[in-house]
């Protein structure tokens, strides 16, 4: 497993907006669970995007802290088509002159776990992992009455 640090609200977006695409200057052969950790930068000017906005941005949200992961995503393909200067179907997320990492089956955390992150992607602890597996198995377990 991978982890990806994203600043907020970008983060946010991908826990809670259907943002299903990751920006990225390089590509990456990684496939599989990536967790999204919310940086401890804030990109201010994007607050008020449109499409932020329709993302359901909260900074009271839990999910808008800063400095923990909150959601689980498969990273499911990457287009390098606008990073060549080609078009590319990546939809409004899709940044130009960028690799779009495409997310899908995104889980966000019910309360965040605070992690430290990085600049570039990295291997988090085992330790995290697991914290995140069993959150995620807590909350969607059914409840006997």
């Amino acid at each position: 497993m991978q982890a990806i640090s994203v600043r907020q609200p970008w983060a946010f977006a991908i826990a809670r907006g259907g943002k299903t695409v990751y920006n990225h200057p390089l590509p990456t052969a990684h496939r599989g669970p990536l967790l999204i950790h919310a940086s401890m930068r804030v990109d201010l000017g994007s607050c008020d995007s449109p499409l932020i906005r329709s993302a359901g941005w909260d900074p009271r949200d839990p999910l808008a802290t800063l400095g923990a992961v909150i959601a689980l995503a498969d990273l499911s393909d990457v287009c390098s088509a606008a990073a060549r200067g080609e078009p590319c179907a990546c939809g409004p997320w899709a940044e130009p002159s960028r690799h779009h990492w495409r997310l899908s089956g995104v889980r966000a955390l019910p309360r965040p776990i605070v992690a430290l992150g990085r600049m570039e992607p990295w291997q988090p602890p085992p330790s995290l992992v697991t914290s995140v597996h069993a959150m995620l198995a807590t909350a969607t377990a059914p409840r006997s009455r």
